[in-house]
């Protein structure tokens, strides 16, 4: 069975994810709703991998450092003016992405071991993931114009 393989996938996906909105929220403390929605959506991907821990200690995880690879920055503030936000964003979109099918994998595979546990794991974690996806798109649509338009 696979399912360990994807399970320390999702949970280091989501770890990652958490990781990357702090991060942006840090770095862009000067803009106006960037780190209070970014924490909070760290902290949601710290729960995500919370809600984990009993499918993991059931099923077990294989380590998987594939999410890790997928963070190619550090937002370390290199990246300044809208065209840095720009980038941090797209690249948080990304991660969040992996998450979001890394859940839908598992949640398929959830329905076929007829797990209600995991389903109810899923619906929730899922939800806030697309909420995120949903944040970080109008936000980096809000960016975009100014970043590529104007010159800094």
């Amino acid at each position: 069975m696979h399912l360990p393989t994807y399970l320390g996938m999702l949970e280091h996906a989501e770890r990652t994810l958490a990781d990357a909105f702090r991060q942006v929220a840090e770095s862009r403390r000067d803009e106006s709703d960037i780190p209070v929605l970014a924490r909070r959506m760290s902290a949601q991907c710290t729960a995500h991998a919370g809600r984990l821990q009993p499918v993991i200690e059931r099923y077990g995880k294989q380590e998987d450092e594939e999410p890790e690879r997928l963070c190619v920055s550090e937002f370390s503030g290199e990246r300044s003016g809208g065209l840095g936000l720009l980038r941090d964003l797209h690249d948080v979109y990304v991660l969040a992405h992996f998450a979001d099918i890394t859940w839908t994998v598992i949640q398929q595979t959830a329905q076929a071991l007829s797990n209600q546990e995991l389903l109810d794991v899923v619906a929730l974690c899922q939800g806030e993931t697309a909420e995120q996806i949903r944040w970080l798109k109008t936000r980096m649509k809000a960016t975009a114009p100014q970043a590529l338009l104007v010159a800094r």
